[in-house]
């Protein structure tokens, strides 16, 4: 594996504790991507500096680490997203790979991608990147040619020439988009007017799992960040009750803004579910942090709030550290227990809060049982002349 260095800041808007968990967060996007991490460096600043993110003091300490001869780094990884100027200056100084959090997120989706439609956002997502960094990802392109037998004008240069050839790809994968975007919103309407539940939350926590217990199928799980980037869309029936599941591409901190814009109509099964299920890995030291990253991102993707259910996965792999009795300093979350958790939020959310563990198989039948209700209600609002078969289908029950 080609070996990796991580650099990151603590300022006054990020402390030391949150800067530690964003890098172990980017440790495992590197280790998604395959590479393989081998030393963190992290400076305390007020804000990044604008010419190389960090100080020259800590550039210096970081270009003398990677001199030594028994250390062989293939790339340094910065936790924010890189200005061009930043990122030129930093190559210049390290003469090594430079990657940010943005273009490590991009590959990873250019590595994961499946699908025609997948590929064709990503690489529209890559460009949009691209195009205000040419001119530290080719030095040559800084010549200047006359007009001559090519089909740059007089005077133009090799990297104007270039951008007007993205930014042209990036007008032809536009129109491929909206022609996608057209066939899947024929194929929402051709499913006719079902109930539609969408399995939203960051990334890893469990999505995929859960589709598969509850639509018996086999959608790619595994724990690796972004396991699912083409949404799937599966019948489920609990009692005789149809709806459609849909599990969609997990959330992030920091997500490029180009990929929520290129994967709009993956997004739009987002938009278009009459109930979205939250999925939360409550192992997790800020599963609370996560959850307001996704919240927030639910919020731009589409403002109007949707009946949710918030389900809290992973109970089987839950830890906390019980304070002593003569500790006195404030509670943290790593010293509350999963019953002092389920107090608070099932007083918070009251009915629209669970607990499960998919990989156990916990919980899973009341979780049917919340679904049903919930897909019913919706269903009879729809249809209301099928209040009257659901009372019957009760009583059969009973």
């Amino acid at each position: 594996m080609e070996k990796a260095l991580l650099v990151g800041l603590i300022t006054p808007s990020q402390p030391e504790e949150r800067t530690n968990e964003y890098l172990d967060e980017l440790a495992f996007l590197a280790d998604t991507y395959g590479l393989e991490t081998e030393k963190r460096f992290v400076q305390r600043l007020d804000t990044p500096n604008t010419n190389t993110y960090v100080g020259e003091g800590k550039l210096n300490e970081i270009k003398a680490y990677l001199q030594e001869e028994e250390h062989e780094i293939d790339v340094v990884i910065f936790d924010d997203e890189l200005s061009p100027r930043q990122i030129r200056n930093i190559e210049r100084e390290l003469n090594v790979q430079i990657m940010d959090r943005t273009i490590l997120i991009l590959h990873i989706f250019a590595q994961r991608a499946q699908t025609s439609y997948a590929k064709t956002q990503v690489e529209m997502a890559q460009l949009q990147y691209m195009l205000p960094r040419l001119t530290r990802l080719w030095s040559h392109l800084d010549r200047q040619r006359g007009g001559g037998t090519t089909s740059r004008g007089m005077g133009e240069t090799q990297i104007e020439a270039d951008k007007r050839i993205i930014k042209n790809r990036i007008a032809l994968l536009r129109e491929e988009l909206k022609k996608i975007d057209r066939q899947m919103s024929t194929q929402r309407q051709n499913r006719g007017k079902m109930v539609r539940v969408a399995l939203v939350g960051y990334t890893n926590v469990g999505k995929s799992t859960i589709m598969n217990l509850l639509s018996k199928s086999d959608v790619f799980a595994e724990n690796k960040l972004f396991a699912t980037l083409d949404t799937t869309v599966r019948k489920v029936t609990i009692d005789n009750l149809p709806f459609l599941l849909s599990d969609t591409v997990g959330f992030i901190r920091k997500l490029p803004t180009n990929l929520i814009e290129s994967f709009k109509s993956t997004l739009d099964e987002v938009r278009e579910a009459d109930l979205l299920v939250h999925v939360v890995d409550i192992s997790h030291p800020n599963f609370e942090e996560q959850y307001e990253v996704v919240c927030q991102t639910l919020k731009e993707i589409d403002p109007k709030e949707k009946p949710t259910i918030v389900l809290f996965n992973k109970i089987d792999a839950f830890t906390y550290v019980p304070k002593e009795a003569d500790d006195l300093s404030p509670m943290r979350r790593e010293n509350y227990s999963l019953s002092d958790l389920q107090k608070s939020w099932m007083a918070r959310m009251e009915e629209n809060c669970l607990f499960i563990s998919a990989r156990k198989k916990e919980n899973i039948e009341e979780l049917k049982a919340v679904l049903y209700e919930r897909v019913k209600a919706i269903h009879i609002e729809r249809y209301p002349y099928n209040d009257f078969l659901f009372q019957k289908w009760d009583e059969i029950d009973s």
